[in-house]
């Protein structure tokens, strides 16, 4: 197998020489080149296309964004963003990945190569995942104004599944996704009205990155999204969304379900981690479920949906040909976690029919 070609984009001569030594260092990875800016970077790949890019944003002569959408729509390459950890590069980086980037890989403002080398296998594996990416279903939105960490269980976080209390009528909808997420969360939850269930959503994002994330969600859809605060009630009409760097659990007082976010491990290398909130689900939802593992690298939820289906809820995993990357799908399927495979088309429409269905007996 060839190695995958990297070409690395940023303004920082820092940042290119520790992201080039990074990816040197993993065999199935060559750093093609490192470029200054996307002016330079144009002339480079005239001679030699990378299979991945790693992009900055803010950048002279041509900011990140504006070379992305060019890029999208000439000749259609995955990107992965590597921005800085404050509020306006969250807003920056979001419109990257409205604009057709795959995945963000996050860069603080001080104490960068320190921070840079500690995340390094979380950079190659997302090299490796968009790579893979199915650039088809990245919909590039228009112009507008070196050891991996041990992989935790979700068992970390949670204690052995029980059976889910069931009196109760009130249903919930758990959604958990990854790279290519965004883009996809956005079609699902358009598409949906103020009167559908409420949702419970996991999409691997860093820290200070899923309030905007949500905000950006929430002017665009007839329901409510927004960042999961701890003790909010699950309600209809309302999407809650993981805080980046923290996990989310569905629990239950009465009839009602609110969430809880906590700090803790990282399970299956991810915080949040579906697979923490799909196990919180069968544990207290059960058969009063409906949860969709969507595109993402890696197996984390597949378990989770499993049990999900072992406690009498309904279960679906998004299909090949619409997944960006079609790791945690394919891995829930193998399992038999999803009962069906769907298009993330007919995602909405299959969410709203479990809602008019009749409650479990």
């Amino acid at each position: 197998m060839r190695p995958i070609k990297v070409l690395v984009i940023d303004d920082s001569a820092v940042v290119r020489q520790v992201l080039q030594g990074i990816l040197a260092q993993d065999p199935m990875i060559e750093v093609i080149g490192v470029c200054a800016d996307p002016i330079f970077a144009m002339n480079r790949m005239a001679v030699q296309w990378p299979d991945v890019i790693v992009l900055d944003v803010e950048m002279p002569r041509m900011d990140g964004i504006t070379f992305l959408r060019k890029l999208m729509a000439e000749h259609p390459t995955p990107v992965i963003i590597c921005s800085s950890l404050t509020a306006k590069g969250a807003d920056t980086t979001l419109q990257a990945l409205q604009a057709g980037a795959v995945d963000v890989v996050c860069k603080p403002t001080s104490g960068l190569k320190g921070f840079l080398e500690s995340a390094a296998a979380d950079l190659i594996h997302a090299v490796k995942a968009a790579s893979r990416a199915n650039l088809r279903n990245v919909r590039a939105e228009p112009n507008r104004a070196l050891t991996a960490a041990p992989k935790l269980s979700a068992d970390a976080m949670l204690a052995a599944p029980t059976h889910a209390m069931k009196a109760t009528t009130e249903r919930i909808v758990a959604l958990g996704t990854s790279t290519g997420g965004t883009q996809a969360l956005e079609v699902v939850l358009a598409s949906l009205p103020r009167t559908c269930p409420g949702l419970v959503i996991v999409q691997h994002m860093p820290e200070k990155f899923t309030a905007s994330f949500a905000a950006r969600l929430n002017e665009r859809c007839a329901l409510e999204v927004r960042e999961a605060r701890n003790d909010d009630r699950v309600r209809p009409g309302l999407a809650l969304i993981a805080p980046g760097g923290r996990h989310l659990l569905l629990t239950r007082r009465g009839a009602q379900y609110f969430v809880e976010v906590r700090d803790g491990p990282l399970v299956n290398r991810h915080r949040p981690s579906v697979d923490v909130l799909f196990r919180s689900v069968a544990k207290f939802a059960g058969r009063n479920a409906f949860a969709v593992i969507m595109t993402g690298m890696g197996d984390d939820g597949a378990r989770g949906l499993r049990e999900i289906r072992e406690a009498g809820g309904r279960t679906a995993a998004q299909d090949e040909s619409s997944s960006v990357v079609y790791g945690m799908p394919r891995e829930a399927v193998r399992l038999g976690a999803a009962e069906t495979s769907l298009p993330l088309t007919r995602i909405a429409q299959s969410i709203m029919a479990y809602a008019a269905s009749p409650p479990p007996a």
